[in-house]
């Protein structure tokens, strides 16, 4: 959730809350009343029920992040609406965990109702209040002296401190959810100068969080409760797969989305994690359900993580089959609701005037400049906040990270651009960088700077189009001097130049 968070802003949130909101809100009512009849039915008694089915309602933010990101969807308008989907239903969570022990706890709880409604507000308030203001002022400046040490190791532990310590905190001092305050936290690294980055960081650490998360629920199962409640388990399987997705289409469709908003939402949604596991436990600390009824909801939550990602790759096949039925297309896809979530700043499409330039050291610099002067547009991609900081003073584009990781290229606009220039010479991931450039945009034409000539042939291997060696430049310089005050005319010089170039391999 911190890394949903860095990539997420206030204002597309916002924009989605007029669907996220009521959407949420009938989903979570409808599979709570549907998991309560459900389990009233098998002879539970209807505190259990009402526990059961708000167990089954919260869909799970790992699991929806996942497919969305690796579907290439969590910056879409669906993806927008899911996550602001998910926020409203955590903060439910959170109101839930509150509300029971005061509904179902032995003695009514330690307050009234309205107090702990009360109480809750506050400190969920006070969480937003802290994130927003003190945590806007602080955690920038701690990540700007962390930049100064130019240690990569130490910006990375500090993320991950930031996003631990931050979700450990939310627990504990406010009595919200873990990842609602990485969420927060998450928000406001992300309106810094260093979101880029820190989002590259997090990503092998979130990816190792969502395998671990993955094996925690298979350790939980325990297959021999299952045998006993066949049907309670179809019953719970037919409210998250069928009923959940079903409500939400429904809200998504008659707010007049887009057809591929209503499917990746609904089917995005199908599915239960963490927070079921939570509310299951809370319910068996009251007294209230039982460990076979806590492994129906493991069970659920496993099959409903395996078949989410499978169902979500019928979106494509399903639009396409409805697109060709006329009649059911006017049906299914009503008019499309521009959105402000949906309203993105695009670079220009003319690939051809825009290079990216890595590194802004004196050559970057020059070449920044020239590129400038014949019109094309310069995006700069170096790891010294100083210089993305002054460069953007001057208007132009700049990103701080590191050119080695996809992300930072690709925020950097690789993809649709027609040059890639590495200016610095001595890069030591520099052919790291070239292959990812080129994974992105095999198109792209790459010009890179060697300190010497031995490095050539590794940085031409690895898919340079031009590398340009200092040694070897010099080497020309002094020659062409040479043949200037001897009379050469200049196309003496330029074809000597080419033969050169040819034999020290600077070229292609």
């Amino acid at each position: 959730m911190f890394g949903v968070g860095l990539q997420f802003h206030l204002h597309e949130l916002l924009a989605v809350r007029r669907v996220a909101i009521p959407g949420a809100v009938a989903q979570s009512a409808a599979a709570t009343a549907l998991g309560a009849a459900i389990a009233h039915g098998a002879g539970w008694d209807w505190s259990a029920g009402v526990i059961f089915g708000m167990a089954l309602s919260v869909a799970s933010t790992v699991v929806l992040v996942r497919v969305l990101a690796d579907n290439h969807d969590l910056h879409t308008q669906a993806g927008h609406i899911a996550v602001g989907w998910l926020v409203v239903e955590d903060l439910f969570t959170v109101l839930a965990l509150v509300l029971l022990p005061a509904l179902f706890g032995p003695s009514g709880g330690d307050m009234p109702l309205w107090a702990a409604l009360a109480w809750t507000a506050v400190k969920v308030s006070g969480l937003v209040a802290f994130t927003a203001l003190v945590g806007s002022r602080l955690i920038p400046r701690i990540l700007d002296y962390i930049e100064r040490t130019r240690s990569r190791e130490l910006f990375t532990l500090t993320v991950l401190v930031l996003a631990l310590g931050i979700a450990v905190g939310s627990a504990q001092i406010f009595s919200v959810s873990m990842a609602l305050g990485a969420f927060l936290a998450g928000m406001v690294v992300g309106r810094s100068e260093y979101s880029l980055r820190a989002a590259s960081e997090a990503l092998p650490m979130r990816d190792a969080f969502a395998v671990l998360f993955f094996v925690s629920v298979g350790m939980l199962l325990d297959p021999a409760v299952l045998w006993e409640s066949p049907l309670l388990l179809a019953g719970a399987l037919a409210v998250v797969l069928v009923g959940k997705p079903l409500v939400a289409l429904i809200i998504v469709w008659v707010m007049r989305y887009p057809l591929r908003s209503v499917l990746t939402v609904s089917i995005a949604l199908a599915q239960i994690g963490e927070f079921s596991f939570i509310l299951a436990t809370l319910g068996r600390e009251l007294g209230v359900m039982t460990a076979g009824a806590t492994n129906i909801i493991v069970a659920t939550a496993i099959v409903s993580i395996v078949l989410n990602p499978l169902l979500y790759r019928a979106i494509g096949p399903l639009e396409r089959w409805i697109a060709s039925h006329p009649g059911l297309r006017r049906v299914a896809d009503r008019t499309v609701l521009e959105t402000d979530a949906d309203t993105e700043t695009r670079r220009p499409t003319d690939p051809e005037h825009r290079a990216v330039v890595i590194g802004y050291g004196p050559t970057g610099r020059t070449v920044v400049d020239l590129l400038r002067d014949n019109r094309i547009v310069p995006t700069v991609v170096d790891l010294n906040i100083d210089h993305v900081r002054a460069l953007r003073e001057r208007g132009v584009e700049a990103v701080y990270g590191d050119a080695t990781r996809p992300e930072t290229l690709a925020a950097a606009g690789v993809t649709t651009s027609s040059s890639l220039i590495l200016g610095s010479a001595g890069m030591a991931d520099a052919t790291e960088v070239i292959r990812a450039a080129r994974e992105l945009n095999p198109r792209l034409r790459v010009l890179a700077r060697s300190s010497y000539l031995r490095d050539v042939d590794a940085l031409k291997a690895a898919g340079a189009d031009a590398v340009y060696s200092g040694e070897g430049e010099v080497a020309l310089a002094f020659v062409e001097d040479i043949l200037e005050a001897l009379g050469a005319t200049p196309e003496q010089i330029e074809r000597e130049r080419a033969r050169a170039h040819a034999e020290l391999g600077i070229r292609k």
